[in-house]
């Protein structure tokens, strides 16, 4: 499918590629179905909310184990900042970055599942397919970067009252298989858990501002893109082996 076909899908490419099922979410056709509550999810504007909220319906069960790709993203700075600067701005600069790394994660196929203040999770490969999730989950990182660091660049330059440089955006890569579903029964929105999805979190738990760690599992999915990428053992807590992580800093 051509970029801009994935800019704009006219169907849901989620209940497309889950049940062939053509769900309009743009045009003339799509109007109907927003009369009956059926809109583009604030997870990917190329998905509907029978995606979102209708998982047990799409899958047949409540969840399902999947091969995926994680991606977390945090502000660095954020704790030191927030304590020295108004919340007006603060909120500024927390909408710049998720706004930043939806678009970034959008154009690359994935879903922005949670937003958490300065941070966030993404999932690539569910619900909308892609053979080479890892891949579209590392390039999305890698425009996460130059994105916010253009951004703060931007801010820097417009006299910002506050260090600029105190502040940064670190991110973990993860491969492997999740458990997707509803596990709630207070919402309907689906999420992925398991070792992979905290694995993802204590890799960008240990990422610098600029940096992106990628786990091995991920790598090996996408050479091309880490090739060049240094290596650095870490000891994650709650990981019982030291894990080697794929370090790249396309923003320095």
């Amino acid at each position: 499918m051509q970029s801009a076909a994935r800019d704009h899908a006219l169907i849901c490419r989620g209940c497309w590629d889950q049940m062939h099922m053509p769900i309009p979410i743009r045009g003339p056709l799509a109007v109907p179905f927003r009369v009956c509550g059926i809109t583009r999810s604030k997870m990917n504007p190329n998905i509907c909310t029978i995606c979102e909220r209708s998982f047990r319906y799409v899958k047949k069960q409540r969840h399902i184990s999947a091969n995926a790709t994680i991606l977390f993203a945090d502000i660095r700075g954020y704790t030191h900042l927030s304590e020295r600067m108004d919340a007006v701005t603060l909120s500024d600069i927390v909408s710049a970055f998720q706004d930043q790394c939806a678009q970034a994660i959008w154009a690359h196929d994935g879903i922005v599942n949670k937003q958490m203040g300065d941070g966030l999770m993404a999932i690539f490969n569910f619900p909308i397919k892609n053979e080479r999730h890892a891949a579209a989950a590392i390039t999305a990182a890698i425009d996460i970067q130059r994105r916010c660091a253009s951004v703060l660049e931007d801010m820097k330059a417009h006299g910002a009252a506050f260090p600029i440089d105190a502040l940064g955006v670190g991110v973990g890569v993860h491969t492997g298989q999740v458990e997707i579903g509803e596990f709630s029964t207070f919402r309907s929105d689906f999420t992925a858990i398991g070792g992979t999805v905290n694995l993802t979190a204590r890799l960008e738990s240990q990422a610098a501002g600029g940096e992106i760690l990628v786990s091995d599992e991920a790598a090996a999915q996408a050479q091309d893109l880490v090739a060049p990428a240094a290596t650095r053992l870490l000891v994650l807590k709650g990981i019982e082996h030291p894990v080697q992580a794929h370090v790249l800093a396309p923003s320095h």
